[in-house]
């Protein structure tokens, strides 16, 4: 492993702990000597890295840090193109052009060979074979990260029409349907609401009285999931 690739898996590890982790740690995810682990970060906080600790108290990476640019292998490219071509073809409008964006500042940071990659990837997304029309999933979207109650009418497979307050938490983009997933107060249950069958949306300003991740969570034991991105 070349010593930017190693700088890389720092930074990964070090965002997937949200408290303070040993250095002993560290150097054992990364597999080198506890000196080497220090000058690693050492050198990550002279390129700008917010990382605070010291040796015997842990250390944990402060949000906001950009990368320097570093390596990406030819399937990451490859990932990282797929996955935003698709969000392009099959997201809500402003979430198709924040993929854009992304994958912009992505290339930005690039050296010049592995941005030619980027740009010549051959994996490529075909247009969606039907239309999933309803309602503005930016607005829902927004909902679920601020976790404020949605008011709606929702028709049913079977055409019956009702009035539903939920708590939406999670959002599920299939090939040819949008589903919103979220506690149904009516129902007093986890619910799945296909998108186009909801009309007369509202975002409200009441903040459901649970957290989103717990409500995640819970729904993910309640359906037997195990895969932190799978739906059923």
């Amino acid at each position: 492993m070349s010593r930017s690739e190693r700088l890389l898996d720092l930074v990964q590890i070090l965002r997937r702990h949200r408290r303070p982790v040993s250095g002993h740690v560290l150097a054992g995810e990364l597999g080198v000597s506890l000196r080497t682990l220090y000058r690693d970060i050492a050198t990550l906080q002279a390129q700008g890295a917010s990382i605070e600790g010291e040796a015997g108290v842990g250390y944990i990476l402060k949000p906001g840090f950009l990368l320097p640019p570093l390596m990406f292998s030819e399937d990451e490219i490859e990932a990282l193109v797929l996955g935003s071509r698709w969000v392009s073809k099959r997201a809500d409008p402003r979430l198709a052009l924040a993929a854009g964006n992304a994958l912009a500042k992505i290339a930005a940071v690039l050296p010049a060979d592995l941005r030619e990659d980027l740009d010549s990837s051959a994996l490529l997304v075909g247009t969606s074979s039907t239309e999933t029309p309803g309602v503005d999933l930016a607005l829902v979207r927004a909902a679920i990260r601020r976790e404020r109650k949605l008011s709606f009418a929702y028709t049913d497979a079977a055409g019956a029409a009702s009035k539903r307050t939920v708590w939406p938490f999670a959002l599920g983009f299939f090939e040819r349907v949008r589903m919103l997933v979220a506690w149904c107060e009516t129902r007093q249950d986890f619910r799945h609401f296909r998108t186009e069958r909801i009309s007369d949306l509202v975002v409200t300003e009441t903040r459901y009285p649970r957290r989103r991740q717990v409500l995640l969570k819970e729904w993910k034991i309640a359906e037997g999931i195990s895969h932190p991105t799978m739906l059923p």
